[in-house]
């Protein structure tokens, strides 16, 4: 569509337009005309766990949304053969599947988890709040900044086109010009950042807040989940760090890291997969711990070997870095590489095969309750198994040959990112979802939302392991009849909108939740941990006085000789959470200074430099905790 001052336009970037002006109205009439606007402000400055890690969800919920769209529009391309559905061919499609991945691995499992571990990880602990509560208003407000300069790429027509993974040389400004990869650099970069900043405040909240009497040894396995996931990330995301610095330096001021005779895009390929599969990791940890308290509290039974879950957990993050180059199996490493990288991804499986025994020998003689929760972890063991034995299909050097770079390594991933991790941060939102809210999900609507997109799901990524096998090739927008692979495309499109129409009961299932239910007790599940102690939801000082420990379980064994849980007279003193709008105007600031460096503009990075260098003296003569100390003196 050509649009005067601006030129040719696609016109799904004009659609996009109209869909946000006419969204963006509304937004404005509701918030407004049900005064709302200081629940808004509320929540842009606060800086307590629960009410952050629900934005974490809420952002995630959003942008599953608009990667969830994405995919559709990739599955009805791929409908039927020679298909031309809309604008999506050719580089527009290069621009969609590469949304799709980076939005799905970076803006909606990461912060799902994310926020999960922000809202249940002190409340496990018997803490009032993570150690550094500022801190993780940074963290999230960096996501963000970060989430929203890759999103405004598409509303500019400038989407980023490498793919998720960006492989060098073609995300390399020799291939790819214009700004469209600089959004994804800047705004992986952004958000990034703040996760790093949560892997920090996630570990000295473990190791430093736990209840009196809680040892690392009566931990939930969500938290110890959490710790080992944080380490992860402390040492691979630095890693991806450097590798969109030297990207960012090959694009912007010539350099040749990545391409020419000194460079290689070996090394990128390296880079991001030293990051990349600990990446895998970090995203099916925490759902392994939310499945690991979701199943002992449904079947009524502490989690079966402890002990080995633990071992288990630790051993998969320890192998996760001696993996890396199981990707890079067809790139030439040699056969000794290949070999060593093969023993690893198979021995991989082993711990992880711990897990599901365990998780079925704990509801082995268990008294097994069918709730929305259990569902999904139910749906999790079967699809993710089947996940992991194509993993180790794919781990096999020489027959890699043949899938690599088929649907069948499609099928393979979403099996374990799917199947593992959004079936997790499912279970994990239907869990904990009274700590949020003070309300439980409605049970019936939770149930159609799981069997349609666990049913949708198999239907859309089982065919696509066939395909992958009869010869199809991923990120291609077209192919024929005589592939052979039309039934295949087709069934797997239609299982694509079952999942799509699953979301519309979750929709539902707010609305009516929100609107007929009343709240609830501290307990509706009758639980075994902290959390289920303190009110729904979640207070701002949640544990006062603090908690005792004794034991593994210790609430659920108080519970059954019918005792309170002892109380500490003397415990340490609590982080202090405060009302704050700094977080926004530095992700703000880092944000004008990011949009200046995708296009160059030198006065742009410049203003965003200095703003966040006054920002930085600013805070560092500031502290909003005073007024709270000096209340509780007066109070004293």
């Amino acid at each position: 569509m050509q649009i005067p001052f601006v030129g040719q336009v696609p016109s799904d970037i004009v659609v996009s337009w109209i869909v946000m002006v006419i969204v963006g109205i509304f937004l404005l009439w509701w918030l407004t005309a049900n005064k709302k606007w200081p629940m808004i402000w509320e929540y842009m400055t606060t800086t307590h766990h629960r009410k952050i890690g629900t934005m974490y969800i809420l952002f995630a919920v959003l942008f599953f949304i608009r990667g969830g769209v994405d995919a559709l529009f990739i599955r009805t391309q791929l409908a039927v053969p020679e298909n031309d559905f809309w604008v999506f061919q050719s580089q527009k499609y290069n621009e969609i599947f590469t949304t799709h991945g980076t939005v799905m691995i970076f803006f909606v499992a990461m912060p799902l988890l994310i926020g999960l571990m922000n809202v249940a990880v002190p409340l496990q602990l018997g803490a009032n709040d993570l150690a550094f509560p500022y801190l993780n208003s940074i963290s999230f407000w960096l996501f963000v900044s970060g989430a929203f300069i890759f999103n405004m790429a598409f509303f500019f027509n400038a989407a980023p086109n490498a793919g998720w993974t960006a492989y060098a040389p073609l995300s390399t400004d020799t291939f790819t010009t214009g700004p469209n990869n600089n959004y994804y650099i800047f705004g992986l970069q952004l958000s990034g950042l703040g996760t790093i900043f949560t892997a920090v405040n996630m570990i000295v909240t473990i190791i430093r807040l736990r209840a009196p009497g809680m040892k690392m040894t009566r931990m939930p396995l969500f938290p110890w989940a959490t710790l080992l996931t944080s380490f992860l990330i402390l040492i691979a995301f630095p890693v991806l760090t450097v590798a969109l610095l030297l990207l960012t330096f090959d694009r912007i001021y010539g350099t040749s890291f990545f391409i020419g005779e000194l460079g290689s895009p070996i090394y990128y390929q390296h880079l991001f997969w030293i990051f990349g599969h600990p990446e895998v990791y970090i995203l099916i940890l925490p759902a392994f711990g939310i499945f690991s308290d979701v199943i002992s509290t449904f079947s009524r039974k502490r989690i079966y070997g402890y002990t080995s879950m633990v071992i288990a957990i630790a051993l998969i993050g320890l192998l996760g870095f001696m993996v890396w180059a199981h990707h890079m199996f067809t790139v030439g490493l040699g056969p000794l590489a290949n070999s060593v990288f093969a023993i690893t991804t198979m021995l991989i499986a082993v711990p992880t095969g711990i897990k599901v025994f365990n998780w079925l020998f704990t509801m082995r003689n268990g008294v097994v309750q069918i709730r929305t929760p259990m569902l999904f972890s139910l749906g999790f063991i079967p699809t993710f198994v089947i996940g992991g034995v194509t993993g180790v299909m794919l781990a096999v050097a020489a027959a890699d040959y043949q899938y690599h770079d088929t649907y069948f390594v499609v099928a393979h991933f979403h099996y374990t990112m799917i199947g593992g991790t959004i079936l997790g941060a499912f279970a994990g939102i239907y869990y904990w979802y009274p700590k949020m809210t003070g309300k439980v999900l409605d049970e019936k609507l939770g149930r159609w939302h799981f069997w349609l997109f666990i049913i949708g799901f198999h239907l859309t990524f089982l065919p696509q392991h066939f395909a992958g096998l009869n010869g199809m090739p991923r990120r291609v927008y077209s192919y024929t009849w005589a592939d052979n692979v039309f039934v295949l495309n087709f069934i797997s499109t239609i299982g694509a909108f079952l999942m799509g129409a699953s979301m519309l009961f979750v929709v539902w299932n707010l609305y009516k939740t929100h609107q007929l239910t009343d709240k609830v007790g501290p307990d509706p599940w009758d639980g075994r941990t902290l959390e289920w102690t303190v009110d729904s939801p979640a207070p701002e000082h949640p544990f006062e006085p603090m908690p005792i420990v004794s034991r593994l379980d210790a609430y659920w064994y108080a519970k059954v000789k019918k005792e309170q849980l002892p109380k500490a007279e003397n415990p340490r003193p609590s982080p202090i959470a405060v009302k704050t709008i700094q977080p926004v105007l530095l992700a703000g600031i880092l944000m004008v200074m990011s949009i200046g460096f995708i296009y160059g503009w030198l006065w742009m990075q410049i203003l965003g430099g200095v703003g966040a260098l006054g920002f930085f003296i600013v805070r560092s003569v500031t502290d909003e905790r005073k007024g709270i100390y000096q209340k509780e003196e007066d109070e004293l």
